[in-house]
């Protein structure tokens, strides 16, 4: 019955099954993580708290002889409280990742490198002996690894956190706090104020050279003797031919040794063949390269001396318009390419070609920018390759060149239209449609595909002038996710994640790769800080300073009267409440719904308006008197309170009318306020002859969210039964070496609900809701209205 634990945590944390939760079998507790914000009864527990249950707990919940459980009692290890929680929120943690873990106080930090991975792993890995960088004081000093585990004695708790006991060094010495001692218990020896204890998050592991791994980390028996390194020569046989290449990875499965080999051979593809150890014989650089010597002149032995070169200088056999910093792309075996930059160019020792270390935009390089146990360049491990040079080719994506000092315009990549009607059903309809998610990418994928997918209100986003030669954000947006959404239906997850890292180096956040955020931040980014679009609003609150913003979020008290409001009447409650106005017609108007965090909504069922009508939220513009239909000089916020009238539009009344209503015993408290009137309104023509022309957005993408997971519905036509329905995440291929399935999907049963009258609507019952209909009526996060008349000037 036990399911061994496994990391695809880390790629995909969310859509767990209940047998997800399972610890490895034999541990005594099953330990788990908050991925989001918990209230039980007056506790309050963030994301990144920490938690455990014990198995027997665990299988009484979770049994296959009773319906799975959707909620699970655990103990929380941070004050020992008992208390019950959705299990769509804890994520298993093994528990020699979570005495790490639990080291480190700040729950949003401690959940952030849950989801990283990449530091819980080198800590996991690490050794007394190991050289190490610490941060102390807002600064990073050298030191070795003397302790790893628990300075805690004699504790009565469930789990404890393990800390680094570091030795200090150069000039890291006398920085220190302890000499190896804390609390009166000595875990190791050093000189005073040398030693000091951390959690793993402010150590930074750096791997050890060859010599010293040897010395510092005993071999269990002989098998762990290899006879061929990486950066050594050797030579196998392939179709009884002998090849010679270069060992770029050695690894072992399970009692088995593999060399994971770059060939030399012609041409300018790098082929990596996988081959048993014991398949493959070590030899000497200088015979592997032997059959080229002539190339560079047997007699210039200098030429094999050639000391590493640190600048991007041009050599005769590479590509002159190669540099670093330089986009390239590169073929790997069966045709597969990969992209990165060079981060380096220069001569690797006793090789004679020139190379270049590549930091790729994915995790199928074998470095971390390290060669013979020394880094030419720094990236993330699994990112950075050694290639020759003549290897690389330019990214055609972003090439641009130059010409005797005269820049050159790159070619301008061809721009499609947003797809509306049959031509979006076409496209965008069905299974691996729409933008791929990966690590908790969804807040990105709804709001792109919701944006750009069946509209054209934000297309400025995509065309305001940037500098060239530059791989910017705008680019990559345009090119890499707009382009192809419209073209073809489908945009990569790397797409995304190439958004993302930009974002993240950019960006006052660190965690746009892996952490989930919400929309609204992601559209304040890049909007605001990244392209510097104008503000979408501008608002005025009460004659003051006018106010700008990307997005508008609803505040709102309770109101006991609406029971299934629609967008208008929230709209127009928020705006009335806040006395707010629209100081200009806005071409996108993107509102969120009110909230209480992601968890509690102030409304069951909010009903989605088709159309908003903004003219009576708009500063200084002409109005309708509610009752006769002439022009309004006078409005009154208690009227619209009062269940005489309609439940829309806010109350605004002409002189004679105004003095009608307010003559009513129950109104004469009112205070009406005097409206600015346009002056061509003055002398307009007799009562009813000339409408006030009314202002109106339309309906065309409405974000939802259910359980931290973001879908949207885009209306791609003009009836109400033309709307679809994305999902990034849909389905899942594999494990956690798989991907993620998007789908589109048309929801044309939207339009019966629509067409419902409101009391019969209150009294649907989500369950019972045809398709997907529920998610848009229970779920809406986010609605997006555009005005099709601005658009065509902003």
């Amino acid at each position: 019955m036990y399911l061994r634990w496994c990391d695809s945590r880390f790629s995909q944390p969310r859509g767990m099954t209940m047998t997800s939760l399972l610890p490895s079998a034999g541990d005594g507790n099953c330990y788990y993580i908050l991925t989001e914000d918990c209230a039980y009864g007056s506790k309050y527990f963030q994301a990144g708290n920490m938690c455990f249950c014990s198995e027997r707990s665990y299988l009484r919940n979770f049994s296959d002889d009773r319906p799975p459980a959707c909620f699970l009692k655990v103990i929380m290890l941070d004050d020992s409280s008992t208390v019950t929680i959705n299990v769509e929120i804890l994520q298993p943690v093994r528990e020699e990742a979570a005495v790490f873990l639990l080291a480190i106080s700040s729950h949003n930090e401690r959940l952030n490198y849950f989801l990283e991975r990449l530091g819980l792993e080198a800590a996991l890995r690490a050794v007394p002996g190991q050289k190490v960088m610490v941060e102390v004081d807002r600064q990073h000093l050298p030191g070795i690894i003397r302790y790893v585990g628990s300075i805690y004695k004699n504790t009565s708790a469930a789990l404890s956190p393990f800390f680094f006991g570091v030795e200090l060094q150069g000039e890291g010495e006398n920085r220190g706090r302890s000499d190896g001692s804390y609390h009166g218990t000595e875990y190791f020896k050093c000189k005073r104020n040398c030693g000091i204890f951390l959690p793993f998050s402010r150590v930074q592991f750096t791997p050890m050279p060859d010599d010293d791994y040897v010395k510092q980390k005993p071999k269990p028996d002989m098998e762990e003797e290899v006879p061929v390194k990486v950066g050594d020569a050797v030579s196998f046989y392939v179709d009884e031919v002998l090849t010679k290449g270069i060992a770029m990875a050695v690894y072992r499965e399970g009692t088995q040794w593999f060399v994971k080999v770059c060939p030399e051979e012609e041409g300018t593809t790098d082929i990596f063949r996988e081959i048993p150890m014991d398949s493959v014989v070590k030899e000497s650089l200088q015979s592997l390269f032997s059959p080229f010597e002539s190339d560079m002149g047997l007699g210039h032995p200098n030429q094999m001396k050639r000391e590493i070169s640190e600048s991007g200088e041009e050599c005769e056999s590479g590509n002159s318009s190669l540099e670093v910093n330089s986009m390239v792309q590169i073929t790997l075996d069966k045709g597969n390419q990969v992209s990165g930059i060079i981060r380096w160019l220069g001569y690797l020792p006793q090789i004679k070609h020139k190379m270049a270390g590549v930091e790729l935009d994915e995790d199928k390089g074998v470095t971390a920018g390290e060669w013979l146990g020394k880094y030419y360049f720094h990236c993330a491990p699994k990112r950075g390759l050694f290639v020759r040079l003549q290897s690389c080719q330019p990214d055609v994506r972003f090439q641009c060149s130059r010409n005797r000092g005269q820049e050159v315009l790159p070619q301008t990549p061809d721009s499609f239209p947003p797809l509306r009607n049959e031509a979006a059903v076409r496209v965008l309809r069905g299974r691996m449609k729409g933008i791929q998610g990966h690590c908790n990418s969804c807040y990105m994928d709804a709001a792109l595909f919701s944006l750009f997918s069946c509209t054209s209100v934000l297309d400025s986003m995509l065309f305001k002038p940037f500098p060239l030669c530059d791989r910017n954000v705008q680019s990559i947006l345009r090119d890499e996710i707009v382009n192809p959404l419209r073209k073809t239906g489908f945009v990569r997850a790397r797409s995304v994640m190439h958004l993302r890292e930009q974002l993240t180096e950019k960006g006052q956040c660190s965690s746009f790769t892996n952490a989930e955020k919400d929309p609204e931040e992601f559209l304040n980014l890049i909007m605001h800080q990244i392209l510097g679009i104008e503000p979408l609003l501008k608002l005025q609150s009460g004659g003051q300073k006018e106010q700008d913003c990307y997005c508008y979020q609803i505040f709102m008290d309770k109101q006991e009267d609406l029971v299934v409001p629609d967008v208008q009447q929230l709209v127009e409650h928020s705006f009335l409440s806040s006395d707010l106005k629209l100081v200009e017609i806005p071409s996108c108007f993107i509102i969120q719904m009110p909230r209480f965090g992601k968890e509690y909504k102030m409304f069951s069922k909010i009903i989605p308006s088709l159309e908003l009508d903004i003219t009576d939220l708009l500063l200084d513009s002409p109005r309708e008197c509610c009752m006769c239909g002439d022009v309004a000089t006078l409005e009154c916020s208690d009227c619209f309170k009062d269940k005489v009238f309609a439940a829309t539009g806010l109350k605004q009344f002409c002189s004679s009318c105004s003095r009608q209503v307010h003559s009513h015993y129950r109104r004469k408290t009112h205070k009406p306020t005097r409206l600015h009137v346009p002056e061509e309104f003055h002398s307009r023509s007799p009562r009813g002859s000339q409408q006030v022309p009314r202002e109106k957005m339309e309906l065309f993408a409405v974000l939802c969210i259910e359980t931290s997971h973001y879908v949207s519905f885009v209306k791609y036509g003009p009836e109400n039964e033309h709307w679809m329905f994305f999902d990034s995440m849909a389905d899942r291929h594999g494990d956690e070496n798989g991907f993620n399935i998007p789908t589109v999907t048309l929801c044309p049963e939207v339009a019966k609900y629509l067409d419902l009258p409101l009391a019969v609507l209150a009294l649907e019952q989500p369950r019972d809701m045809d398709g997907v209909a529920k998610r848009l009526f229970c779920d809406a996060y986010m609605y997006m209205y555009q005005s099709k008349k601005m658009a065509l000037y902003k």
